[in-house]
């Protein structure tokens, strides 16, 4: 084997990273590589699901952006994986596909009420605010109280954003639709839940430092939930990224009582046991106050509380996909993998077929680990030559040919670049950075350059 012909399922980091690892990995055969993806724009996470007012982190987009202009990895956007290209399809082109898909469900949270109206998935409410061009333009914000429940990252975006007033996310690339939906909010009070303690939080210092700069917006923590037990004590005491944020949250308990018009606070020790309704709306929150179990966790100690709120929000982790002929892990929502090697039903591994990133490990850890997750994959794939399929047209225009006959209107890394110039000058028009271009239909004739736009 001189060439490997390698699809990509997947335009986020994940699937960029691996691509740009393998480019540039030692090996004894020549690659070419093709990187497909559902939506018209690349970057995947980092440009739909991550706030618009954290532009530290969309930063890696500048590092994605290198990989991808240097013009040796192609990028096909609008193609639909199941719909437009087949297993079938990719076997017929390339030696091997890496399915970079990521996870975008919101994991299911199972107590009473869960499912009334006004109650909400993190990640849906993340599409709407980032643009996704699959989700409605607009969103039902009419709460003046509302419930986040969990206590990461994506739980302290959602809260941030209800709480945060519309103007100052201007500088951000906020879409127009979702500034004026956030315009009309009646929003006073975002209250956000966790089971365990401040000691045992999943979020990021710098995530939490962001929450108590907020103009307009008081953060009100409670003394209750800092009686440590000698866990969280310990917790403190050995890791910095802790320490760091029991002292930040210490500080705030000491602030005095504020006079702005919205409050966000933080609760501790507080598990969701029951979202309270009426007609079919909801009207409130039951939780329970919870206790260190002495063993890292917590137990319930029966005191139940009540709070009334309009909407609930729940943060409490991503889901993966399943995708069409390939194996799935409905417990996990992963596809099942060993070490990015996919498995069938009988825990044998699935010639010319490998995973990486969220949907092959869960949804844990920052972007940064999904190159660390790709190596660990690249290593097999480089190894497996000998159980590499063997493809029938594996010429490079072969697949341009097969889209084209299917009339899939693709678009190019170009076409990228075309886009992202116009969204710029949009945002330049209006004194902002950048204003994203949501509607899908518009997307694509942007970077195609079509007599529509």
């Amino acid at each position: 084997m001189t060439k490997l012909r390698l699809a990509i399922v997947g335009a986020g980091p994940a699937g960029i990273y691996a691509a740009d690892l393998l480019i540039k990995a030692e090996r004894s055969f020549d690659v070419s590589i093709d990187l497909f993806d559902h939506l018209p724009a690349p970057y995947g996470l980092v440009r739909y699901g991550v706030a618009p007012d954290h532009p530290r982190i969309k930063g890696i987009i500048t590092a994605l952006r290198e990989v991808l202009d240097r013009g040796d990895i192609r990028f096909f956007g609008n193609v639909r994986y199941g719909v437009d290209l087949t297993l079938a399809d990719l076997n017929k082109h390339y030696n091997a596909v890496i399915f970079a898909t990521g996870a975008i469900r919101d994991a299911s949270l199972d107590i009473p009420g869960i499912d009334l109206d006004g109650s909400y998935g993190a990640a849906d409410f993340v599409s709407w605010f980032d643009g996704h061009p699959d989700v409605p333009r607009t969103w039902p914000l009419t709460a003046r109280e509302v419930a986040v429940l969990g206590n990461g990252n994506v739980a302290l975006d959602v809260a941030r954003i209800l709480a945060k007033h519309p103007d100052d996310l201007l500088p951000t690339e906020i879409p127009s639709n979702v500034y004026d939906g956030l315009l009309a909010s009646p929003v006073t009070d975002v209250h956000v839940f966790g089971r365990r303690g401040p000691a045992q939080v999943k979020f990021t210092p710098l995530e939490l430092r962001e929450l108590g700069e907020i103009p307009d917006v008081d953060l009100v923590v409670y003394d209750e939930d800092f009686d440590l037990d000698p866990a969280s004590e310990a917790a403190i005491a050995t890791n910095k990224q802790v320490m760091v944020i029991n002292r930040v949250m210490n500080q705030w308990r000491t602030r005095p009582a504020g006079t702005a018009s919205r409050r966000l606070h933080l609760h501790f020790y507080a598990r969701p046991v029951e979202v309270l309704g009426d007609d079919g709306a909801v009207t409130g929150i039951r939780y329970e106050r919870t206790r260190p179990d002495g063993a890292g966790g917590v137990e319930g100690t029966g005191e139940i509380r009540e709070l009334p709120i309009q909407a609930v929000y729940r943060a409490v982790g991503y889901f993966g996909s399943p995708l069409p002929e390939v194996p799935f892990d409905e417990r996990r929502g992963v596809i099942p993998n060993r070490e990015g090697r996919v498995l069938d039903d009988h825990d044998e591994v699935v010639p010319g077929v490998y995973a990486t990133g969220w949907i092959k490990r869960g949804p844990v850890g920052l972007i940064g680990h999904t190159k660390s997750d790709a190596m660990e994959t690249l290593s097999h794939l480089v190894r497996d030559g000998a159980n590499w399929w063997t493809p029938a047209s594996p010429d490079e225009e072969s697949i341009v040919e097969l889209l084209d006959e299917r009339g899939v209107v693709f678009t190019t890394i170009d076409g990228w670049h075309h886009l992202d110039q116009y969204e710029l000058a949009l945002g330049a028009a209006a004194g902002r950075t950048r204003i994203k271009v949501v509607p899908r239909d518009e997307m694509v004739a942007v970077s195609n350059q079509t007599p529509e736009v």
